[in-house]
């Protein structure tokens, strides 16, 4: 008899907050700098990353003050994910909430909290920090869009 997983049988709503946070499969996309043009709507997004980004691990070097270091990180919920649209298509919390299932590249499924920088669907290596840059808006590129 197999048991299926929590993200299987309960809703975003009923998982504890450890079940919560490792659905975050660490790809950092949400980390990065973005810009919505006023007339279109669309997303454009930047190579920049918060400051408070580990470039090599793709985590938060603070992640439990970072609300307080950085006021305006936005806290992904079960309540407010459908609403964030610049959050990429491949999103785990965004997959689950339209009712789709994770990706097979999910540490979750693999086991292996590295799988999603193995499987390039993370920032690694295609981002610089906030930190090192002058002007975010001239640093817009095209390499990840939310709705792919």
């Amino acid at each position: 008899m197999s048991i299926e997983p929590f993200w299987k049988t309960k809703t975003l709503e009923q998982m504890t907050s450890s079940e919560w946070e490792s659905l975050c499969d660490g790809c950092a996309k949400c980390c990065v700098f973005k810009f919505e043009e006023d007339e279109t709507g669309h997303i454009l997004q930047t190579d920049v990353v918060c400051k408070l980004l580990d470039l090599d691990s793709c985590g938060c070097s603070k992640y439990l003050e970072r609300k307080v270091l950085v006021p305006d990180c936005i806290s992904i919920t079960p309540e407010s994910i459908l609403q964030l649209k610049w959050m990429p298509a491949s999103c785990s919390y965004r997959l689950l909430a339209e009712g789709k299932d994770l990706p097979s590249w999910h540490p979750l499924i693999t086991g292996d909290v590295k799988s999603t920088q193995l499987a390039n669907q993370s920032v690694q290596g295609r981002v610089v920090s906030e930190k090192d840059v002058d002007d975010v808006e001239d640093r817009i590129i095209g390499w990840f869009d939310p709705n792919n």
